[in-house]
């Protein structure tokens, strides 16, 4: 799946592209998961890759493109992901989007969202579901402003004994 944005956000104007991840990413998107959650509510390496694996799993990538490797060029840099799951059920998961946070409230979170749900929905995903701490408003602002609703607390969900709040959205069809 290949997308280009180029947004105006909130911050500085990001050029990217959205694109299925590959196995030579895994160290750069592990590395992008601890620096934006506390180490209690970061994947471990091992989580991490058992996520990226699950059946019905799948991680999409923002990337900002380098000028290439050739002639000392840098490389396209990752600028965040999504790891989500569906089930034969019809009931899609989103386990955790990462962004960096220079491109945080640029469209690179609303992006990787969309290509998410866009492929739970080619995949007949009819609802999502995901969790996200209690405390992060930011974060359940976010979902909010794209169609998903709150529906329960669970307390002590997370290791360090921090409360999730569970949101969902119904899917439209393709």
């Amino acid at each position: 799946m290949k997308a280009r944005n180029s947004s105006g956000g909130y911050n500085r104007r990001v050029n990217f592209a959205i694109r299925d991840a590959r196995r030579e990413d895994f160290d750069q998107l592990w590395r992008i998961d601890q620096a934006c959650f506390s180490p209690e509510l970061a994947y471990s390496r091992l989580e991490l890759a058992v996520f990226m694996k699950r059946r019905g799993a799948f991680t999409l990538v923002a990337e900002e493109p380098g000028a290439g490797k050739s002639a000392g060029k840098s490389p396209a840099r990752v600028l965040g992901f999504v790891v989500a799951e569906g089930n034969s059920k019809g009931i899609g998961h989103v386990i955790t989007i990462d962004v960096i946070a220079e491109a945080r409230r640029a469209g690179v979170g609303s992006a990787l969202l969309d290509g998410c749900e866009k492929k739970l929905r080619a995949n007949k995903q009819q609802l999502v579901f995901l969790e996200t701490p209690e405390d992060n408003a930011a974060a359940i602002a976010f979902y909010k402003r794209h169609g998903y609703d709150e529906l329960k607390t669970v307390p002590g969900y997370y290791a360090n004994g921090m409360g999730a709040v569970v949101m969902s959205k119904r899917l439209a069809a393709a």
